[in-house]
């Protein structure tokens, strides 16, 4: 069985330190652009490398809120496609799971 509390406290520090990034994400993409072209055109494609990471936070923080939705319904720890228990390692590993192992190889 798992120890939710502990996945839970997990679950809801990663969920702060996601939340955290995007902010920083956030501020660093509203600087405005510098006047000179040539730095426009690097500060561009970073803002563009921002934006993929930003994306891939966001999914991240439904993810974690998912997990923390099935922790508070009382579903943590089964598989959302087959119903079977998540390993402990694997929950161990990625809190978030939401699947078992066998559900995320079919799954990938």
């Amino acid at each position: 069985m798992t120890d939710t509390a502990a996945a839970k406290a997990r679950l809801e520090t990663s969920l702060a330190e996601l939340e955290a990034r995007l902010t920083q994400i956030a501020r660093d993409l509203s600087e405005p652009l510098n006047a000179d072209w040539d730095e426009q055109a690097i500060e561009k494609e970073d803002d563009a490398a921002l934006e993929g990471q930003g994306v891939l936070i966001e999914r991240e923080i439904a993810s974690v809120k998912r997990a923390l939705g099935r922790i508070e319904d009382g579903t943590y720890g089964e598989c959302v496609r087959c119903g079977r228990d998540i390993a402990a390692g694997r929950l161990e590993a990625r809190p978030e799971a939401a699947l078992c192992i066998d559900c995320a190889r079919q799954a990938e």
